[in-house]
C-alpha cells in the first residue's frame, strides 16, 4: 500500500513551460497509490499532450468543461470526489483566477466546486514572480487556506537564471503526501539516522559497508509526511528526502556527535544507519601509493552510538535500533534489544533475496521490549517505514511517563 493509497488527487496543469515537469509529478503520485485525475487547460495543451497524462494517470485527461462522455457536469463530479486539487504548474493567470473566482475553464470550475484543499505550485519568470500583484494574490490565497509550494531559484526558460522555477517534482509529491497523510505525528520530534559510515584509510580510501541509506530515508520521509519535525543524520545527504532537516556526516564519530546533540530533544529515535564497528587506528592525510607496498591497517572499535543513546535515554523517549543479520536473526536481534536498552528493534536477514542493503524492498521482524513481535513481509521500504512508525507511535502513546508529561 502506497502512502497515498485511496486518496484522489485532481492534477490541474496550466500553460507554463514547466508543464512538462507535471508529468513526473503525476507519475510519483500514482506510484504512491493516489488516484490521479488530470485536467489540462488550453494553455497546457500548447506545452504538453493530453495523451501523456492519460497514459500515466488513473483516468483519461480532461480538457474541456463540455462534451464529456462520462458526465455532463465534470467539474462538480471531480470537485466532490477530490481529496486534494493540485495545480502544477500554477501560472500568474490561474493564481489570479483562484483569488477572484473567475470560472473560465474546467480547471477553475473544479476549483470552485470543491471543498477539498487546493495546493498551487507557482512557476514563472522572475519578473512575473516579483510583481506586487502576484505576491498579493498569493498572500490572499494563503490566508484563505490555499497551500503554496514555493518556487525555487535556478535556470528558467530562455536561458535566464533566477527565482520562479517550479519546485522539484519530489518536493511537490512530498507536499501532497504531507497534506493527505494521517497527521498522527504532528509536532512530534523524530531523529533518524541513515546510510553506512565511511572510516578513512587515507585521503581516498575508506572502510565501509553496502548500506544505501534508502530505508532510513524512507522512514524520515514517512515521518515528515505524517507531520513530524524530522532531523535526518545521514551519510547520503545528496539523496535525502524533502521536508526534513538534514545533518550530513561521514564517519561514526561524526554521527555520534550529531546524535548526542539531537537525540535528547527527540521523542522517537530511529537508528537505521549501518555504523561501522571498526575504523583504522590512523588515517593517512595523503593517498597511499601501491609502490610503497601493502599498508598495515590496524583496526580499532568505533563508538557504540546505540549503546550510548540507550544509556542516556530520556524518560518517555522511544529508541529504535536496527539489526542486519545473516543467521539467528531473532536471537541476535533480541540480545541487542536487551543489551542496549531499546524499546524496539527492526531485524532483517540481509542474506535473503531483495532484503536490506541496496534494494528497494525489505523484509523485517519488529521486536518490542515487552516481547511482542510483528513480521512485515517483503515490501517496499516505504511500507516498512510505515510499519516501524506505527509501532513507534503506539509505544509512545502507551508510555505512562510520556502521557504524564503531556
Amino acid at each position: 500500500m502506497g502512502s497515498l493509497s485511496g486518496r484522489r488527487v485532481v492534477l490541474g496543469v496550466t500553460g507554463g513551460i514547466a508543464a512538462y515537469k507535471a508529468v513526473e509529478v503525476c507519475r510519483r503520485l500514482v506510484d504512491a497509490g493516489a488516484h490521479v485525475s488530470p485536467i489540462l487547460t488550453d494553455g497546457a495543451l500548447e506545452m504538453v499532450g493530453a495523451t501523456t497524462f492519460s497514459a500515466l494517470a488513473s483516468e483519461p485527461a480532461r480538457t474541456s468543461l463540455f462534451h464529456d462522455p462520462e458526465t455532463p457536469i465534470p467539474h462538480t463530479m471531480l470537485g466532490q470526489q477530490a481529496d486534494l486539487v493540485l495545480i502544477c504548474p500554477a501560472t500568474a493567470r490561474i493564481i489570479s483566477d483562484i483569488r477572484t473566482g473567475r470560472s473560465a475553464d474546467l480547471l477553475m470550475a473544479t476549483v470552485l466546486a470543491t471543498r477539498a484543499p487546493v495546493m498551487v505550485c507557482p512557476a514563472m519568470h522572475t519578473e512575473m514572480w516579483e510583481q506586487a500583484s502576484v505576491q498579493e494574490n498569493l498572500e490572499v490565497l494563503e490566508a484563505r487556506g490555499v497551500l503554496i509550494v514555493p518556487p525555487e531559484s535556478g535556470r528558467l526558460a530562455g536561458g535566464d537564471v533566477g527565482h520562479g522555477r517550479l519546485a522539484a517534482p519530489e518536493t511537490i509529491a512530498a507536499a501532497v503526501t504531507r497534506a493527505l497523510a494521517p497527521g498522527d505525528l504532528v509536532a512530534r520530534r523524530v531523529l533518524v539516522t541513515a546510510g553506512g559510515t565511511r572510516e578513512p584509510i587515507d585521503a581516498v580510501r575508506y572502510v565501509g559497508n553496502r548500506s544505501s541509506g534508502k530505508q532510513g530515508h524512507a522512514i524520515a520521509s514517512e515521518a515528515a509526511a505524517r507531520g513530524a519535525d524530522v532531523v535526518l543524520v545521514t551519510t547520503r545527504a545528496d539523496a535525502a528526502p524533502a521536508g526534513v532537516r538534514v545533518v550530513p556526516v561521514a564517519t561514526a564519530a561524526e554521527m555520534a556527535a550529531a546524535c548526542a546533540l539531537e537525540a535528547p530533544d527527540a521523542e522517537i529515535v530511529v537508528m537505521a544507519a549501518a555504523v561501522a564497528d571498526f575504523r583504522p587506528a590512523e588515517a593517512a592525510d595523503n593517498k597511499l601509493k601501491k609502490h610503497d607496498g601493502v599498508p598495515q591497517v590496524t583496526l580499532v572499535p568505533t563508538v557504540d552510538i546505540l549503546a550510548r543513546l540507550g544509556e542516556a535515554k530520556p524518560a518517555g523517549q522511544v529508541l529504535i535500533g536496527f539489526a542486519a543479520e545473516t543467521d539467528d536473526l531473532v536471537d541476535n536481534a533480541s540480545a541487542k534489544l536487551r543489551a542496549k536498552n531499546l524499546d524496539m528493534i527492526v531485524a532483517n536477514d540481509v542474506s535473503k533475496p531483495g532484503v536490506g542493503f541496496e534494494h528497494e524492498t525489505n523484509e523485517v521482524i519488529v521486536l518490542m521490549a515487552d516481547g511482542a513481535r510483528h513480521h512485515v513481509p517483503l515490501s517496499d521500504k516505504r511500507d516498512i517505514a510505515r510499519a516501524v512508525l506505527d509501532a513507534a507511535r503506539a509505544r509512545l502513546e502507551s508510555d505512562p511517563e510520556k502521557q504524564e508529561q503531556e
